[in-house]
């Protein structure tokens, strides 16, 4: 279940991303078009998992500066702000609310789940 909701994640992120900076795809006519589809699709969850990577390594210091300064890993005021804001990209890609809401659900789950054990080791 944790890598279905990595992967979701992941897909989510360079659907998102490609529509946003990408013209619209184009027809998938002939085998070279499909592999080069194969290939940029590849290409953007390497891009993806990066960014992920970046992401989580950001959580993990947010987690440590909240321990040092007696913070709740819990904000949730400010992760309604982040699914907002993902709400609004995802509309303007045709995503809807509903999966763009279980996509940040998903990522929040996991930033909290690293936040803890920075929280724990600063004490």
């Amino acid at each position: 279940m944790h890598t279905l909701k990595t992967l979701l994640i992941a897909t989510t992120i360079t659907l998102i991303s490609y529509t946003a900076t990408h013209a619209q795809a184009k027809p998938i006519n002939t085998k070279a078009d499909f592999d080069a589809g194969r290939a940029k699709i590849d290409s953007l969850d390497a891009q993806m998992i990066k960014t992920i990577g970046e992401r989580e390594q950001i959580v993990r210091e947010i987690g440590i500066y909240k321990a040092k300064n007696h913070i709740a890993p819990l904000q949730p005021a400010r992760f309604q702000q982040v699914v907002d804001k993902a709400k609004e990209a995802g509309k303007k890609v045709g995503l809807s609310a509903e999966f763009i809401e279980k996509l940040m659900n998903a990522i929040h789950d996991e930033s909290l789940k690293l936040e803890e054990p920075a929280a724990m080791h600063n004490e």
